[in-house]
């Protein structure tokens, strides 16, 4: 295929002026733009000059109000993305007519040991195929013309494990590579490799060891990471290690770099009792993908105790580093540094912090290691860590302009109180096996009553407690030179939930979208802000441009999800008008974007049903200590206005068809799975027992509030974490 400009300069030769060609096609050929996965397009049709005139060129509703996550690809005139849980859609980039879409057949009990809402970070294509992994772990080969099957596989090894699929896959060469997700379940983290024209498995490499007392490891490289556990680490519980996101194919040094997640219990001694880096959770680790071996390893999180994933998104680049031209990869993980590191060797070129960071006070660049600090040691007692859980960074893609040798993406500056609650720690299978509490910084001071007062007392004698009161949190969208970790500008979000994935163009813009449901424009060198587009759905992912028959699109798929999804922010568009799922594409000289209308004012619950005969206080104790450790709070927040049911408002038909829907599936096709593998008929029937207590609380909350004049969804005391 001939470089874009080759019919340009031919034309030219035989005196066509240029200003009578069209100018070419710019295509979008992998969710990150192009092979450094830079969110960066050369494009500059649309500029600062003409923003004035973008608006609305086509959009596509999708037929969801849960999460949509991809960076949407184009190539030859076509708009392929994904949805939820695997879902893809084909469209004509130019007119936005459908083509075609894929709806894959899913597993929804999966739906058990998935964290963060069922995501999918988007597609890739190769000679006609489209891949996309579903989220119960089925890797799917598509015509790219029709959307029929060509292939499929299950890569899930072990369906007893509480394993998915979230990311992106990766074309390394003539495999393609999909990691899996569930660490903060029972899984054990491995990343597999296919033959991408038949989908025949051609590698497995698994990210932490199995128990040793079963036999060799599968590889010289997991014989060297199982020295660096204890031979007692609970290995029932998975150990960790996912790589749910962040698989980078370099091209320059035939790797495929992959970021792995967290170490899981959380609990140093609890997991690896005699301690131990843990390798190789919590890494980048490069793979020769004609092989499967490890070329070499770098571990950002050693000793993780704070869920501080690798799986941020990488850009590969070349930086000039002490004098010298090199390639680079850069990474800004959870854990608050920001990392340049050589990708033939793993090197640490450069590490700084961009947030606040406790649990490390410096990177040893010599060494690599961090210098761990007792301030964030979990395992010694409740400790207030920095940065919180969530990551200073997450999966929301950044953006690197090597004009202006900036990278931009959101960053959020937050911590949260981590501690081991006492008891014993068994093993849940496809349950949470984090065996922590946590509780955010902007929560913490609120939430500090309910706890025990010997805990209490510890959290205020932490010295990061006053930190916390004056500044709980911040989020914005940065512009960060790589090389420093300096900030250069920032610029505000509206909470520390509103994080968004960036790209940058030629034109000097930034753009990204928030939760409130606003597309904005900002100048890349100063951050002013220079457009915004109210759309009135939340945006999260990042939006990506390309150019169709002269024209230059910008696209972004846009709703409400991810991490803590049921707890929606009061301030977004999730809250005010709903999460209509929808694809928005803009151009110069387009229209306005249609704004869904405002959710109906909130209602009185219902009136509670009269408890079960037999039903005591420890009934409901019982059934309120269910709800948190089975999992069901991470799908019902119980807020008015989550995207998922509010059990404190149920129908009567919802309580009489109670054991139905949890026990034997009745709303399995609505993606609540079964749960009589795990709960009794006397579980469920506490659960419901404690549900009903809420509802006749909540009911006489919203009376209360109804006869003050109060809107309803006015704050009310509400259960933060149970401990």
């Amino acid at each position: 295929m001939k470089p874009v400009w080759f019919g340009l300069a031919a034309l030219a030769l035989m005196g066509a002026a240029p200003r009578d060609v069209a100018p070419p096609d710019i295509e979008w050929p992998s969710p990150g733009g192009d092979p450094g996965k830079t969110h960066f397009s050369p494009l500059t049709d649309i500029n600062p000059g003409n923003l004035a005139r973008l608006g609305l060129a086509w959009q596509a509703e999708l037929g969801t109000d849960r999460v949509l996550e991809a960076t949407p690809v184009m190539v030859g005139g076509v708009l392929y993305t994904s949805g939820v849980a695997g879902r893809v859609y084909a469209f004509d980039a130019a007119t936005g007519r459908e083509l075609w879409r894929f709806e894959p057949v899913i597993d929804m009990q999966v739906n058990r040991s998935v964290c963060c809402d069922m995501a999918n970070r988007g597609v890739v294509l190769a000679d006609g195929l489209v891949y996309v992994g579903a989220l119960d772990g089925w890797l799917y080969a598509l015509d790219a013309r029709t959307g029929a099957v060509v292939w499929k596989v299950d890569t899930i090894e072990d369906h007893r494990r509480g394993t998915n699929s979230t990311g992106a896959p990766e074309i390394a060469g003539d495999v393609v590579v999909l990691g899996n997700a569930g660490s903060d379940y029972d899984a054990r983290g491995y990343v597999s490799a296919y033959d991408r024209r038949t989908g025949a498995l051609r590698w497995r490499f698994h990210l932490t060891p199995h128990d040793p007392a079963q036999g060799p490891q599968e590889s010289p490289e997991l014989e060297a990471a199982v020295k660096t556990w204890d031979p007692a680490s609970r290995w029932d519980m998975g150990a960790g290690g996912s790589p749910w996101d962040a698989i980078a194919y370099d091209s320059e040094t035939g790797l495929v770099l992959v970021g792995t997640g967290n170490a899981e219990p959380y609990s140093l001694t609890l997991r690896s009792p005699r301690g131990g880096r843990n390798l190789y959770v919590s890494s980048i680790v490069a793979i020769d993908p004609k092989t499967g071996r490890m070329r070499w390893f770098y571990q950002e999180s050693p000793e993780d105790q704070w869920d501080y994933d690798a799986t941020a998104p990488m850009i590969l680049t070349h930086l000039t580093i002490d004098g010298r031209d090199r390639a680079v990869v850069l990474h800004a993980p959870k854990n608050g540094f920001f990392y340049a590191l050589d990708r033939a060797s793993g090197e640490v070129l450069r590490a700084n912090p961009i947030v606040r960071v406790n649990w490390a006070k410096a990177i040893d660049r010599t060494t690599g290691l961090p210098t761990l600090d007792p301030a964030a040691d979990v395992s010694a007692g409740p400790k207030i860590v920095f940065p919180a859980t969530p990551g200073a960074r997450n999966w929301h893609p950044g953006a690197y302009d090597r004009s202006t040798g900036l990278w931009y993406g959101a960053v959020l500056d937050m911590g949260n109180l981590i501690f081991v609650p006492p008891g014993p720690k068994p093993y849940a299978a496809k349950g949470l096996n984090t065996g922590a509490a946590l509780i955010f910084t902007p929560d913490l001071a609120q939430a500090l009553p309910t706890l025990p007062p010997p805990v209490q007392s510890a959290v205020k004698a932490l010295p990061a407690w006053q930190d916390v009161l004056h500044n709980p949190a911040h989020a914005d969208i940065r512009a960060i030179d790589p090389l420093t970790g300096r900030t250069v500008w920032s610029d505000p979000t509206g909470g520390w939930q509103d994080r968004a994935g960036v790209l940058a163009t030629g034109s000097g813009l930034v753009i990204h979208g928030t939760i409130a449901g606003d597309l904005r424009v900002l100048d890349a060198k100063t951050g002013a802000l220079l457009k915004t587009i109210a759309t009135g759905t939340a945006i999260m992912a990042a939006p990506m441009t390309y150019r169709l028959h002269g024209v230059q699109y910008i696209a972004v798929m846009a709703a409400w999800g991810g991490g803590g999804y049921p707890y929606v922010p009061r301030y977004s568009a999730a809250y005010q008008r709903g999460n209509m799922g929808r694809l928005l594409v803009f151009r110069l000289d387009g229209g306005s974007v249609p704004i869904p209308p405002p959710l109906p004012p909130l209602e009185v619950a219902p009136p509670a049903p009269p408890q079960a005969a037999g039903v005591t206080a420890a009934t409901i104790a019982r059934g309120q200590a269910l709800y948190f450790t089975t999992g069901c709070a991470l799908c019902h927040s119980n807020q008015p206005r989550s995207i998922t049911p509010d059990l404190r408002r149920m129908s009567e038909a919802t309580h009489v068809a109670f054991r139905q829907i949890v026990l034997e599936g009745l709303y399995q096709a609505a993606g609540m799975p079964r749960w009589d593998d795990a709960l009794s008929p006397g579980d469920a029937d506490a659960i419901h027992a404690w549900l009903i207590d809420q509802q006749a609380r909540t009911r006489a909350q919203d009376l209360e509030k109804q006869r003050k004049g109060l809107p309803l969804d006015s704050p009310s005391i509400a259960i933060l974490s149970n401990y």
